[in-house]
């Protein structure tokens, strides 16, 4: 069977979810027995999202590979249980550097370089090269940003040329758009989509597929208006209101006939869906568990959740996993460092730490730390949260006074947390850090090994800081025990503190391969104990 290409576009609004969309589709198409992979094109001018601020794009992605990509990318690993890689996130700063490189070495030979046919045709083979490299039977590809930006121009120019080059049995496009309701006429109004749909149809793209956004479902007769105005058939249009949980969506799309429209309509040599896995999973994750369980994010970018996208899941994965009803608080590290950490830790089962860059907040993070390990409190620190567990046990139970990290002490004499060594002399900050997948030697008998229960796995990362060998030994004899090293010893990979509940920090990232129905097994340790630590205080309360 050759190689079928489907494209996810957006309208009327940004944020519709139309990455969600391809990723349920990759599922459900895979769960048909086919081979899919699944890319990303972001219409902005970075080459990648690795410095953006995570105020405006959200999380960083990291890929096996070591590639920093868009959030996206997360949702299509976790619904398709597939790694991506490099090839899978492309964006319009890529492609230009790309060109420029490519007509500074004369490849052009000689041509005035243009965005037709030469940036389209980069973005072409940059798509059939992903296809290629991955060897799959489908290759969705979601086109960011929305219907309407001039950014987005050469990538929807691209398939469109893509669908002319390959024929209409090999290529079809997906439009996700919003449907309003309009409170003031009791009415959901279907024309921004007809306007969105229009607009595409101007761009010489008619789209065969389109799912509609909303609030609430949508009747019948709202689908089949959209249906008419916008020149498809009626089981070509798609309701997909909000619901409860993200993996619900799979499920709803298919009872809707959404993965059945898409097969006939490529001719896909392919059997039935076989969801029952993966609807176990999505109920397990919708439903309100037995337990309650309150953990805080102790963070520095708190105030837009998608800076921790992959964490929140992993932890929803876990608590469904064990029947806990989860209560999430994100807390502020800046105000903890104004506020004390008492006013926002009392009350929770748990403190989770995670990654970021720079020194705001960092001593309210070091508070929490503290709070956590004197009130026997599980804590669980990722990246930088790693780092700052190592700086508070430096501070209190090491004896060094001043230890801190050469990230926020260039000149400190008690850096315990240093710049690693082949980044000494890097200057360009994109994608220079210590990225992707780097293997973990775990040592017996920790917390570590219990949870991984093997002596060597392999975790994401993207860092450029690590524990000061210089000091290992000084740590070593206040008590931490670093439960995970490099493979030749030289790194340190994880920390802890016996006596403690518990007390685990990593420096990797295993948020990034937790899955809804293959909870990390981290996760799945950490919450385990902050049930344990939940129903304790429950009993000593009943007790008093």
């Amino acid at each position: 069977m050759m190689r079928k290409h489907i494209f996810v576009t957006g309208g009327v609004v940004s944020g519709l979810g139309k990455g969600v969309t391809a990723a349920s589709l990759g599922r459900l198409l895979k769960e048909r027995g086919l081979k899919v992979a699944a890319q990303k094109l972001d219409p902005y001018m970075n080459v990648d999202p690795g410095t953006m601020s995570p105020y405006q794009h959200g999380e960083v992605f990291v890929t096996e590979d070591g590639a920093e990509t868009d959030l996206d990318l997360g949702h299509y690993e976790r619904f398709m249980d597939e790694d991506l890689n490099r090839k899978s996130n492309l964006t319009s700063g890529r492609v230009y550097w790309n060109v420029l490189h490519r007509e500074r070495e004369g490849g052009y030979l000689g041509s005035t370089v243009q965005i037709i046919p030469h940036v389209t045709d980069e973005i072409k083979k940059s798509i059939s090269d992903l296809g290629a490299y991955t060897d799959c039977d489908v290759l969705i590809t979601e086109i960011g940003g929305t219907i309407g930006d001039m950014e987005s121009q050469p990538f929807l120019e691209a398939a469109r040329q893509l669908r002319s080059e390959l024929g209409p049995m090999r290529c079809m496009f997906i439009h996700v758009v919003l449907v309003p309701w309009l409170a003031c006429s009791g009415e959901y109004k279907t024309k921004p989509a007809q306007h969105s749909v229009h607009e595409l149809q101007g761009m010489g793209i008619m789209p065969d597929c389109i799912i509609a956004r909303s609030d609430k479902r949508l009747s019948r007769e709202v689908l089949d208006k959209i249906a008419l105005f916008c020149n498809v058939p009626p089981e070509a249009v798609i309701g997909n209101e909000d619901l409860p949980s993200l993996y619900s969506v799979p499920l709803v799309l298919h009872e809707r006939g959404f993965d059945d429209y898409v097969v006939s309509r490529l001719a896909l040599e392919c059997h039935d869906a076989d969801l029952g896995q993966w609807r176990e999973a999505a109920l397990r994750l919708a439903a309100p568990g037995r337990h309650h369980v309150k953990i805080a994010l102790c963070g520095k970018y708190v105030r837009l959740h998608d800076a921790y996208l992959s964490i929140n899941e992993a932890l929803g994965h876990a608590a469904g996993a064990n029947d806990i009803q989860l209560e999430l608080v994100f807390i502020d590290s800046s105000v903890v460092e104004e506020e004390g950490a008492g006013p926002s830790l009392a009350g929770v089962d748990g403190l989770l730490v995670p990654g970021g860059f720079g020194s705001r907040g960092i001593e309210g993070m070091i508070q929490a730390v503290t709070y956590a390990r004197q009130e026997g409190i599980p804590f669980f620190g990722i990246c930088l949260g790693m780092q700052v567990a190592v700086i508070e046990a430096a501070r209190n139970l090491a004896g060094l006074a001043k230890a801190n990290s050469r990230e926020f002490d260039p000149e400190g004499e008690e850096c315990v947390i240093d710049l690693m060594e082949d980044q000494a002399d890097v200057t360009e900050k994109g994608g220079t850090m210590r990225l992707g997948s780097w293997p973990c030697l775990v040592k017996e008998d920790s917390l570590l090994w219990k949870a991984y229960g093997q002596s060597m796995v392999s975790e994401r990362h993207r860092h450029r800081y690590e524990v000061s060998p210089v000091f290992r030994d000084r740590l070593e004899e206040a008590g931490l025990v670093f439960s995970g090293t490099s493979p030749d010893g030289h790194l340190v990979e994880a920390m802890e503190l016996p006596g403690h509940p518990f007390f685990l920090a990593v420096q990797s990232h295993p948020e990034f391969k937790s899955r809804p129905n293959k909870v990390h097994p981290i996760f799945d340790a950490f919450m385990k104990a902050a049930l344990a630590h939940h129903e304790e205080i429950a009993k000593l309360s009943t007790m008093g």
